[in-house]
């Protein structure tokens, strides 16, 4: 037996799929397929956020600038607003890799539902569902191998017009 995916929760080798406490034989499927659901808007309103505090600080950095200009004052005055301006601007610095790796992991994660779904028995049933894209593209490669692969007991490996054809 060849193992193409373990963690917790699922676990994809060359007999059968494994979720949670449910196992599905791979010579008993009929059809394997994926749906990606709906949008998640929290997700995107996070990604909008993480953004904001990126720019936030820049912006008001150059609008401090602006009105330092703008307000005729003191030279003392409009210095001192430029350079509180400037190190708004620059707080943004130390920050941005960290808001940079979390809106990197958003985009990693996905902002849709994704299904593997499969015909066993007849019936569709669904296998998993999960909002992590990188984790269900690892998932579903290691199932398209596992499928690729396999082989019923006492038989050669060669094209058998009984076994599913390949995923869609």
């Amino acid at each position: 037996m060849i193992t193409y995916y373990d963690d917790r929760s699922v676990r994809v080798t060359s007999e059968a799929i494994r979720v949670g406490e449910r196992a599905y034989p791979l010579l008993e499927l009929a059809e394997i397929w994926h749906q990606r659901g709906d949008r998640s808007w929290r997700v995107l309103a996070g990604r909008g956020a993480l953004g904001f505090g990126l720019i936030g600080p820049v912006v008001a950095a150059v609008l401090g600038i602006g009105l330092a200009i703008r307000f005729h004052s003191s030279f003392i005055v409009t210095l001192a607003i430029i350079g509180v301006s400037c190190l708004v601007g620059f707080a943004v610095g130390p920050v941005a890799d960290l808001l940079l790796e979390f809106l990197d992991r958003s985009y990693t994660r996905g902002s849709h539902r994704l299904e593997i779904w499969v015909r066993w028995h007849g019936q569709p049933i669904r296998v998993l569902q999960t909002h992590d894209a990188l984790k269900f593209g690892q998932i579903y490669r290691a199932l398209q191998r596992a499928v690729e692969h396999r082989q019923p007991a006492n038989r050669p490996r060669r094209p058998d017009p009984r076994l599913p054809g390949p995923l869609r």
